[in-house]
C-alpha cells in the first residue's frame, strides 16, 4: 500500500477546486500546521529557521512565520537561496534573512551595500577568500560592513571516500578560522557559521546501510562542529547563528548545545523524497492536479502536462508520482512528459477526469504554476500566488 493512502488530503482539496480546470496546485492547510507543528516539535525548543526555496510562495511563508517563536520554539527567520530573493523579501517586510549559498551578483550586492536596512536584515554566506574579494569589489566601500555567515562541508569521509554533497572547501577548525579572519580584515562583519549535512537530512531511511551512514554522520559532525565552532569564536568573539540541519534532521541537530538554530522547508509540505524517513509520519500538503485528455487503449488514460521532474541525480525518484485515483502508474517507455503524460492502471478513468500528483521535491513544483488553492479543513479556499505568479524568478 502508498505509505501515505490513508492519511491523503485530496478528497478535501478535490472537492473544493472541483469547479476549476485544472492544472491546478493545492495545499491542505491541516497537513500544513501538523507538519509545522512536528517540526517544531522535533526541534525540542531550538528555533526553526524557514528555507524559502522549498516553499517559494510568500504566503505560505508568512503564515508558517506568523505564528511566531514562543518557549516551546516554533519558526523565526529566513534561509534565502538568492540574494535578489532576500532584497525581495525584506524589501516586503521580512527582517532576519540568512543566505544558505554564495552570491556573486554583483547588481545585487550593490543594492544590499547602498541600504542600511539590507544590510542589518541580510547575512551573505561565504566559504572562501575569493568571496569576501568579489563581494568587496562589488560593494565598492570600505566603509560598509556586510554580515557573513560560515559555511562549513558537514560531509562524512571515511578515507578517500566522500558521503555527502559538495558544497564548501571549509572543513577543518583551523580552516575556518583563518576564513574567519580573512573575514575581519576585510571588514566583514562574522556574525555565525553554517553545517548542513545533506547525508543525513536528504537521505531517507530506506535501509539498514543507510541508517548506519546516518550515525556515523551525525557522531562526527557533532564533534567536528563543536571544534569549529570554538575556533571561529577565538577570533570572532560571540556567533549570533550557528545553523544546522534540514526536515530530516533536525533530531540531529539539536543535541548539539552550539547550535542555535535549525533549517527547514520541505518538511512542511512533504514530497515523495519524505516518504520513508523514521523521525517523523509524512503528512503530504501539497498536491497538483491535471485532466485526462484521451485514452489511447482501454487501460490507458494520457493526462495534460505531467513531466514536473524534481533536481538532483536523474531517475525514478525524481518523477512526480500520481496518488489518485488509487494504483495508477507511469509507463516506464514514456514517464511524465512535457504536454502529456500516459498512465497505466486506469481502467476506470474518463475524458476530462481529474488526476492528483505529488510532487518529488518541494518548492520546485511553485515553479510550474502561478498561484496555489490553499484549502481549509471545512472546504474553504483561498488563493495565494507562488513567486512565480509574482513575476519573479531567482534561478
Amino acid at each position: 500500500m502508498d505509505p501515505v493512502s490513508e492519511i491523503s488530503p485530496i478528497a478535501g482539496l478535490h472537492a473544493a477546486t472541483a469547479e476549476l480546470d485544472p492544472p491546478l496546485a493545492a495545499l491542505d492547510l491541516t497537513a500544513l500546521r501538523a507538519n509545522a507543528a512536528d517540526l517544531a516539535r522535533r526541534a525540542g525548543g531550538v528555533p526553526i529557521r524557514v528555507a524559502s526555496k522549498s516553499v517559494r510562495c510568500r504566503a505560505i511563508l508568512e503564515t508558517v512565520l506568523d505564528a511566531g517563536l514562543t518557549a516551546d520554539g516554533g519558526f523565526a527567520g529566513i534561509m534565502s537561496y538568492s540574494l535578489r530573493e532576500a532584497i525581495w523579501l525584506v524589501g516586503l517586510g521580512a527582517r532576519d534573512v540568512l543566505l544558505g549559498y554564495p552570491s556573486v551578483d554583483r547588481a545585487a550586492l550593490a543594492e544590499l551595500a547602498a541600504d542600511e536596512t539590507l544590510l542589518d536584515s541580510i547575512t551573505l554566506m561565504v566559504d572562501d577568500v575569493d568571496q569576501l574579494d568579489f563581494i568587496r569589489t562589488a560593494v565598492g566601500s570600505d566603509r560598509v560592513h556586510p554580515r557573513v555567515c560560515l559555511d562549513v562541508d558537514a560531509s562524512l569521509r571515511i578515507g578517500p571516500v566522500h558521503l555527502g554533497v559538495r558544497r564548501s572547501p571549509v572543513r577543518t577548525p583551523d580552516q575556518a578560522a583563518a576564513l574567519a579572519r580573512a573575514a575581519l580584515e576585510r571588514g566583514f562583519r562574522v556574525v555565525g557559521v553554517m553545517t548542513y549535512e545533506a547525508q543525513i537530512a536528504g537521505l531517507p531511511d530506506s535501509n539498514i546501510a543507510v541508517r548506519l551512514v546516518k550515525r556515523a554522520s551525525a557522531a562526527e559532525i557533532t564533534k567536528r562542529r563543536r571544534a569549529v565552532v570554538d575556533a571561529v569564536r577565538s577570533v570572532t568573539g560571540p556567533l549570533e547563528i550557528v545553523n544546522s540541519g534540514g526536515s530530516g534532521s533536525i533530531e540531529v541537530s539539536v543535541v548539539d548545545p552550539d547550535v542555535t538554530e535549525v533549517t527547514a522547508g520541505s518538511g512542511l509540505y512533504v514530497p515523495t523524497l519524505f516518504d520513508h524517513y523514521r523521525a517523523f509520519t509524512p503528512r503530504p500538503a501539497l498536491f497538483f492536479a491535471t485532466s485526462v485528455l484521451r485514452k489511447p487503449a482501454p487501460s490507458i488514460a494520457t493526462v495534460f502536462a505531467g513531466g514536473y521532474i524534481a533536481s538532483g541525480p536523474a531517475g525514478p525518484t525524481r518523477v512526480p508520482k500520481p496518488v489518485w485515483p488509487n494504483g495508477l502508474r507511469l509507463i516506464g517507455t514514456e514517464g511524465a512528459g512535457e504536454v502529456q503524460t500516459p498512465l497505466k492502471a486506469a481502467a476506470e478513468l474518463r475524458i476530462g477526469d481529474r488526476v492528483w500528483f505529488r510532487h518529488a521535491k518541494a518548492g520546485e513544483l511553485c515553479e510550474r504554476f502561478d498561484e496555489v488553492h490553499l484549502v481549509e479543513s471545512d472546504g474553504s479556499r483561498v488563493t495565494v500566488p507562488t513567486y512565480r505568479g509574482e513575476g519573479k524568478n531567482f534561478g
